[in-house]
């Protein structure tokens, strides 16, 4: 039971710490900060780019190659949600939603590296890395099977792209329906993305569209950053507490709380970091632990969502409906391959496997890592690129 009391004072000890009321209103505040950030990577994308958005792609229009960039890139920011929130802001800007699509489940892969990092402070006793190790993998090897059964499809017959557009005129409108005056939250960021353009525009074109990107960006990993370490102070304890409550009560009760736990800290690093410690010490099983990862994947989506709200017109359709197609890819997932006996086995088969042979020999965990999210992907970069 020592396993439960030590780590629960760590972690509700901050919410002790500073103003509750002056938290939550900072996490508004950032909130705002990231909505604008999308709305200048669209303007300076746009601004940068002209007409030639779809030729500046061209490279990525091979599905492969997009799921590789966004593996990569999420494997070195390790946060999906600052990927996919830059994806909807390039897709407002004019990069197409097929290209965009590949990229989206390459960042499930590559936020999967965050997992695998906090299981390794395991590594110095066996039987408890060898439990963390497939707690943290075991999302690996769903999302690696989730881009194996709906890659192909989306390939060849479009799916999620087809669902995605469909919810996004549902909630945006058709496209040649102008939602610019309408749009409350365009309206209150529009202020702070014109001072930005402004202070850009002593650059000449395209710099200063291309300046008004890394000013987004680097607001947005910012801001994602400072509004998890407030929502893990407000909210972390409170997760946990659903964590153990949910644990008992079946599946669906894990998914769900694996998704409220990530809409509430608002990273599924955050959820994953709650559970791998828990796994390594024996408290939960990797049947009790893989539901929650489940539900982590669900919960990150709303972070492009919210990302979305920034863009009004006509890019406000295909920048909704990346942010929706992020969000049915990872629904979808967890209905077709939780809901599939012999698919659910799998990845547990898969973690376990892995888990075994890395326990027994440590080099393998460490090669695994460089191998899947870096060494893999820089091989089918370098292959693509020439059969291209």
């Amino acid at each position: 039971m020592s396993t439960l009391a030590d780590p629960r004072p760590e972690v509700e000890q901050p919410s002790r710490k500073g103003n509750p009321i002056w938290q939550w209103i900072g996490v508004v505040l950032l909130v705002y900060v990231l909505i604008a950030a999308v709305g200048m990577i669209g303007s300076g994308f746009k601004s940068a780019t002209g007409d030639q958005a779809k030729e500046l792609f061209a490279f990525a229009t091979n599905p492969f190659m997009g799921l590789i960039v966004g593996t990569v890139a999420t494997a070195l920011i390790q946060s999906s949600s600052t990927v996919t929130s830059i994806i909807v802001g390039l897709v407002a800007g004019g990069l197409p939603v097929a290209t965009a699509v590949p990229m989206v489940m390459g960042a499930n892969i590559g936020t999967t590296i965050t997992n695998t990092l906090v299981s390794l402070g395991h590594v110095a006793n066996k039987d408890e890395f060898k439990r963390a190790f497939a707690a943290a993998t075991v999302h690996d090897f769903f999302n690696l099977l989730s881009v194996v059964i709906f890659l192909p499809l989306e390939i060849f017959f479009h799916p999620l792209e087809r669902m995605g557009l469909f919810l996004a005129n549902l909630f945006a409108g058709s496209s040649s329906v102008s939602m610019k005056d309408m749009n409350v939250v365009k309206a209150a960021t529009k202020p702070i993305v014109e001072v930005a353009k402004g202070g850009t525009k002593i650059l000449p074109a395209p710099f200063d569209g291309v300046a008004l990107i890394l000013v987004g960006i680097v607001l947005i990993f910012l801001t994602i950053g400072l509004v998890g370490k407030l929502l893990k102070v407000l909210m972390v304890g409170r997760a946990k507490d659903i964590l153990h409550v949910a644990i008992g009560r079946g599946p669906i009760a894990g998914i769900a709380a694996g998704t409220l736990i990530t809409i509430l800290v608002q990273s599924s690093s955050t959820t994953t970091s709650l559970m791998v410690p828990l796994a390594g010490s024996g408290v939960f099983g990797l049947s009790q632990i893989y539901p929650f990862t489940l539900g982590a994947n669900i919960g990150t989506c709303i972070t492009a969502l919210l990302a979305a709200t920034s863009v009004s017109g006509a890019e406000a359709v295909p920048a909704l409906e990346i942010a929706m197609v992020h969000m049915l890819y990872n629904v979808l997932g967890v209905v077709v391959i939780y809901g599939i006996p012999f698919l659910c086995r799998l990845p547990i088969m898969g973690a376990e496997t892995l888990a075994r042979v890395a326990s027994e020999k440590k080099s393998m965990a460490f090669a695994y890592i460089v191998g899947v999210f870096f060494v893999v992907p820089a091989i089918c970069l370098g292959i693509t690129s020439r059969v291209g």
